[in-house]
């Protein structure tokens, strides 16, 4: 095996598929990184067995020349030693594998040379060919992520719950992710006919963020048993599903509310923000909510150590009884706030022990579940 490859487009590829590598896997072979010289392009491949980041680096990238092939091969590198050097040298790279599966780099006058591992043991990429598909738009599919996936649980207690369940129906696709305590649902339209319901790590949702270039247009989703798959032009992400059961939120919808208030997003952020100073001694950032019969909304916290603080904001719409009070996670409500882009939204009470119902007013596609806490 043998290339010349443009240093720029050489470390950014490996600094990508590096995201899948836990450099303290117990199977040796993992702490690598895949080199494979086809014909046209090089394939450079990273995994921590539940997910694989490939990148295809084509001979010509954007009209200029990047890649020289001189002999076609594989091997497997260290991910930790490839990705600093090859940040750190002066130009283009010449890696060069010989008989004896040793690796030379060579940079201008900088030549290191690096063992490889048998590029035979290293785990092949999940076989899609008979997989569903559908092309989701990359702006839809991103504000998906950005919409729910924060309410996913962050502890794998309930392993379920730390991935954010997909369901493909009736030519949409929903997501829904809940730890217990919030929940957030989206759905959007899609040209695709299949049903089905998958759980996919909230991680590599994440991760896809980071990976995924602003300038793609469109992601190609594939679908197997176990995998689901994220293609983009020149990169993919296979990701191992969760497996299990999602909990089913249809039972957790109110059907009906006692109280309902719309209100300003940006003033009731700030509101929250500002309560939220004064949570942060209570374990679950305690902020009080009370509505007066003056349509006015009071939104408090207090610290023992520190003292309190108060505001009073005007309701745009109050249907309904009033005079109650309620205690919610100030944190989870600012989650919300800050990911919804519309600014009326109206929040729907079922008294103090019940959850909040929190949606935008020009947006029905998306909605949240906040569970009150105890106050002390």
């Amino acid at each position: 095996m043998e290339i010349v490859i443009n240093k720029d487009c050489f470390s950014k590829a490996v600094s990508d598929v590096c995201k899948a590598i836990s450099f303290k896997s117990s199977r040796t072979i993992l702490t690598g990184i895949k080199l494979v010289v086809k014909e046209k392009c090089l394939i450079i491949v990273g995994s921590n067995s539940d997910i694989f980041i490939e990148k295809i680096v084509p001979t010509v990238l954007d009209g200029e020349s990047v890649l020289n092939i001189i002999e076609k091969g594989s091997v497997v590198i260290s991910a930790k030693y490839l990705s600093e050097i090859a940040k750190k040298l002066p130009g283009d790279i010449h890696i060069k594998v010989n008989h004896n599966q040793v690796v030379t780099i060579q940079s201008d006058g900088v030549v290191t040379s690096l063992n490889s591992f048998l590029s035979e043991e290293y785990p092949n990429l999940p076989n899609i060919g008979d997989a569903n598909f559908c092309i989701v738009p990359r702006q839809d599919l991103f504000e998906m992520i950005q919409q729910t996936a924060f309410a996913a649980s962050t502890n794998d207690f309930h392993p379920v719950l730390a991935g954010v369940s997909m369901t493909f129906k009736e030519n949409h696709l929903s997501f829904t992710a809940t730890n217990s305590h919030r929940l957030a649902f989206k759905k959007i339209r899609i040209n695709a006919n299949i049903n089905t319901n998958i759980i996919v790590p909230n991680k590599t949702l994440n991760e896809l963020i980071k990976l995924i270039d602003e300038k793609i247009d469109n992601i190609h989703i594939f679908l197997t048993n176990t995998y689901i798959v994220f293609k983009a032009n020149n990169v993919a992400l296979f990701s191992r599903l969760i497996e299990g059961a999602y909990p089913s939120i249809n039972g957790l919808l109110p059907q009906e509310c006692k109280t309902t208030i719309v209100v300003n997003r940006t003033q009731f952020l700030k509101g929250i923000d500002r309560a939220c100073l004064f949570a942060s001694e209570w374990k679950n950032n305690n902020v009080q909510f009370e509505i007066k019969d003056d349509s006015k909304l009071i939104i408090s916290s207090m610290s023992t150590e520190i003292g309190k603080i108060q505001e009073t904001q005007s309701i745009m719409e109050l249907k309904g009884d009033i005079g109650f009070r309620i205690t919610l996670n100030g944190n989870f409500l600012l989650d919300v706030l800050k990911v919804i882009k519309e600014e009326e939204i109206r929040l729907n009470f079922n008294g103090s022990m019940k959850p909040v119902f929190v949606e935008p007013i020009e947006n029905k596609s998306n909605y949240y579940l906040i569970s009150p806490v105890r106050s002390n």
